[in-house]
């Protein structure tokens, strides 16, 4: 079975940087885009990131391009997220997800397969 199971989060205060990961198992296919979306208070779903297993390309939801980072360890079956310069509209359920597209990340659509989320709360 497809597993995704994130870590990490916690809270910290504007301006601040925050890393979470996620573990990757059970995937038969190379060519996935895994990444993140998060659940925002009062604004619902909101697509993160995404990196795509088979060449590295990585996607990003307008709203963190610059600031967050996501990156791959294969050697771990791990894909981690860099968040800097965190903003309190930032805050929110951070989950671990996956899909052959990344349309999801651009908020078409859901992301065919995500796990339980990690929350990240930032403090003005």
């Amino acid at each position: 079975d497809v597993q995704l199971q994130a870590s990490g989060g916690g809270t910290v205060q504007a301006g601040g940087s925050l890393r979470i990961s996620c573990s990757v198992s059970g995937f038969t296919s190379d060519d996935y885009c895994i990444g993140w979306f998060r659940q925002v208070p009062g604004k619902g779903r909101e697509g993160v990131s995404c990196m795509r297993t088979r060449d590295g390309r990585a996607y990003y939801g307008d709203s963190v391009k610059g600031r967050f980072t996501i990156s791959s360890d294969n050697a771990k079956n791990t894909v981690s997220l860099q968040m800097n310069n965190l903003k309190p509209e930032d805050t929110g359920v951070y989950s671990c997800a996956a899909d052959t597209v990344e349309a999801w990340v651009f908020g078409i659509g859901m992301p065919e397969i995500w796990g339980q989320g990690t929350q990240v709360t930032v403090s003005s």
